[in-house]
């Protein structure tokens, strides 16, 4: 899915130069499902995986940044697709980008951009999951993250679309959050995902609603889907990558 999101941000700043998408140029897999790998001063865009690769991110960073050099590049941009400022934003990413600075020294400048989850534009695609569904009362549901203040964000967002948090990995949980407002009297609960792309933790999500079904027959649960590859995830990726 990451890379699909990578054609299509290469596609729009390529359609932004005038060049036809017949003519545009994809680098090799600069793998990853989670960071974005951009080119600032020529199209090229690439991907890179923080976890679950054959390399550790620095040196998938260091692959790229060689072809980004022999092309004429003097600026690399990493824009993180994260949505919560937790450990891998705040201290993993930088640590790894400070490390493939340091081969390149100043033949090339690598540059991390905002993570995707800070763009104020953020919220709206998450409020169009709700166009898609009814309910009397809102669960907004994260991975979470273990680093203090780190959920403040994905509170405060919840606070907007009129939800309350839940995290996947820390407290307070989907089905605690939904014994709560079923307490509350709510007989129809909407649950937002805070996901970008479908995966192993959604589908333990979507097995784990059903366990909750269960235990709650007659509540009608709506679950909404990742928010996925869109044109609008696109747009939002390419403002990350302005001054």
């Amino acid at each position: 899915m990451a890379e699909s999101i990578a054609r299509q941000v290469q596609i729009h700043r390529f359609e932004r130069l005038g060049v036809p998408e017949s003519q545009c140029f994809y680098p090799g897999k600069l793998a990853a499902s989670w960071v974005t790998v951009a080119s600032a001063l020529k199209p090229s865009i690439g991907t890179a995986c923080l976890e679950l690769a054959p390399m550790s991110l620095h040196e998938q960073i260091e692959q790229f940044g060689k072809s980004a050099i022999a092309s004429g590049c003097e600026l690399l941009q990493i824009i993180p697709l994260f949505l919560l400022p937790g450990v891998h934003v705040m201290e993993d990413i930088p640590a790894e980008v400070a490390t493939a600075q340091k081969t390149f020294g100043s033949k090339l400048t690598v540059e991390t951009r905002p993570y995707i989850g800070s763009h104020p534009g953020f919220s709206q695609l998450l409020a169009k999951q709700k166009t898609y569904l009814q309910a009397d009362a809102w669960i907004l549901l994260s991975h979470g993250s273990r680093r203090q203040g780190g959920n403040q964000a994905m509170e405060t967002l919840a606070t907007q679309l009129g939800a309350i948090p839940a995290y996947w990995s820390v407290p307070p949980t989907l089905e605690l959050q939904v014994k709560n407002l079923v307490m509350a009297g709510y007989q129809s609960i909407g649950i937002l995902l805070c996901f970008l792309f479908a995966g192993g933790i959604t589908d333990a999500i979507a097995q784990s609603m059903k366990e909750i079904k269960q235990q709650f027959p007659d509540v009608n649960f709506q679950l909404a889907e990742p928010i996925g590859a869109s044109a609008e995830l696109v747009n939002l990726i390419l403002e990350l990558t302005r001054e």
